[in-house]
């Protein structure tokens, strides 16, 4: 089974990072991506918890674990090329709290930022 990651199909700066991400991949990586208001996407968010149906955030499901905010953004480093891949320790090393505070501030003003979707 692939692991997937969902993100906001309407948010312009989320389809850039996801086609940066795809581009980026590791030959061996096992990942889908979908918009969340995918038929797709949908269909695992209810799966979630309630919470995290409730997260309003990207989501990654690695082995059958899902991951919001920046505990899955920053894991997605695990499915590109190693030149990216050894960015993980040390963002990881980064507390939580921290890295949510600032996931948060972006995700609250991309779409102001960098617009939404059109098509």
């Amino acid at each position: 089974m692939k692991d997937t990651l969902l993100v906001d199909g309407w948010c312009n700066l989320c389809h850039w990072l996801s086609k940066f991400v795809r581009k980026r991949l590791h030959k061996n990586a096992q990942l889908e991506i979908f918009a969340i208001e995918s038929e797709e996407g949908n269909a695992l968010i209810q799966n979630f918890s309630k919470l995290h149906q409730k997260a309003d955030s990207v989501y990654l499901v690695r082995n059958r674990t899902t991951y919001i905010r920046s505990g899955a953004a920053i894991r997605v480093l695990l499915y590109l090329r190693w030149y990216y891949k050894i960015w993980f320790p040390i963002v990881w090393c980064i507390p939580l709290p921290l890295r949510d505070i600032v996931y948060v501030l972006v995700s609250k003003s991309r779409k102001a930022i960098f617009g939404t979707r059109t098509d």
